[in-house]
């Protein structure tokens, strides 16, 4: 009996020194062993943006899209946004427009640009109002209500109307702009060689709402 006693006593004791032992060897959570690195894949978040709206900034409800439709409500060039967050896998940013939650979605133009690149265009530093109080009378009236005239120039035109969709104008330096009352109704902004309008086409009905006639 005492042999036996003193033998289980020992095999205890083998079985807790080697737990022990295995414990030291790992040096840390199963599975991984000594000098390994805990490696994660985080993203680093982008930088707070805030500026101001490069231009009249058409929206739905809390939605803000390139495709920048004419006939919805907008929000001023000039007013205050703060850009909280990109997401780039979802071609969104989650903003504040003058202290009110909003979304802008790149829609469109994802293979010509990045989200980034498309709200960094739109949410400008400077704020635009100081160029626009140097513009003629006429010319202010009219971005401020969001319409276009002949002789504007491109900064006018795009205050006024925003950026048309790098989808279908990558480049500014072309003939015409187009841009869109609805999503069925296309309107075209024509260029002199001076870079100023020429003439704006489209059907009489969407012409009405988006060119300024008050010269």
């Amino acid at each position: 009996m005492p042999n036996k006693a003193l033998f289980r006593s020992f095999g205890r004791l083998t079985v807790a020194a080697f737990v022990v032992l295995l414990a030291g060897c790992a040096g840390g959570p199963v599975g991984t062993w000594p000098g390994d690195a805990q490696s994660t894949q985080t993203e680093q978040a982008l930088p707070v943006r805030i500026g101001y709206a490069c231009c009249n900034l058409h929206y739905s409800g809390d939605w803000i899209s390139d495709s920048n439709y004419t006939q919805l409500s907008f929000i001023p060039v000039g007013t205050p946004i703060t850009v909280k967050k990109i997401d780039r896998y979802r071609y969104r940013a989650y903003v504040d427009v003058a202290g009110r939650p909003m979304r802008m979605g790149l829609d469109y133009g994802r293979g010509q640009e990045t989200t980034e690149q498309w709200v960094n265009k739109v949410v400008v530093l400077d704020d635009p109002r100081t160029r626009l109080a140097t513009f003629p009378p006429l010319i202010r009236e009219a971005i401020w209500l969001g319409r276009v005239m002949r002789g504007m120039t491109r900064e006018q035109v795009i205050m006024a109307a925003g950026y048309p969709q790098s989808d279908e104008t990558p480049w500014l330096d072309v003939l015409y702009w187009r841009y869109w009352w609805a999503s069925s109704g296309p309107y075209y902004v024509y260029w002199s060689r001076n870079k100023e309008v020429t003439r704006i086409e489209g059907s009489p009905e969407i012409l009405s709402q988006v060119t300024y006639r008050g010269e």
